[in-house]
């Protein structure tokens, strides 16, 4: 499990290169906030995370667990969902607004693009 990417993974460059066509600019993992969240838009106190469906035990078909070894990894996978939950109440606690963006909904990236747009516009107007 070492070899498991947790930063610029494929799914994070996608989510990236939309916010960047949009016309944002952001900073990347930032160290000083909790859980160093994957897109970060300090001029607007957001914050955009990038899940994927299996480590994050999203409700599509791959966010299911595995059927084998289930002792170590539903626990696992449980601590990942607790951990989440906990810095995205930190960061709301600290004033930032937090998107999360599922590995699954990049099949879909215009819808992807839309959320975001309306995640990141301007309470009150339309960019």
């Amino acid at each position: 499990m070492s070899r498991v990417a947790t930063r610029n993974t494929g799914p994070e460059m996608v989510v990236r290169r939309i916010v960047f066509s949009l016309g944002y600019r952001y900073r990347l993992h930032v160290k000083n906030l909790p859980s160093s969240p994957d897109i970060v838009l300090p001029r607007h106190r957001k914050v955009i995370l990038v899940h994927g469906c299996f480590w994050h035990r999203h409700c599509c078909r791959a966010g299911r667990p595995p059927s084998s070894n289930t002792e170590f990894w539903l626990p696992k996978l449980q601590k990942n969902v607790e951990r989440d939950q906990r810095n995205v109440v930190a960061l709301q606690g600290l004033g930032w607004q937090c998107l999360i963006i599922w590995q699954c909904e990049l099949k879909q990236p215009d819808a992807v693009a839309l959320r975001i747009k309306s995640f990141l516009a301007p309470e009150g107007s339309e960019r």
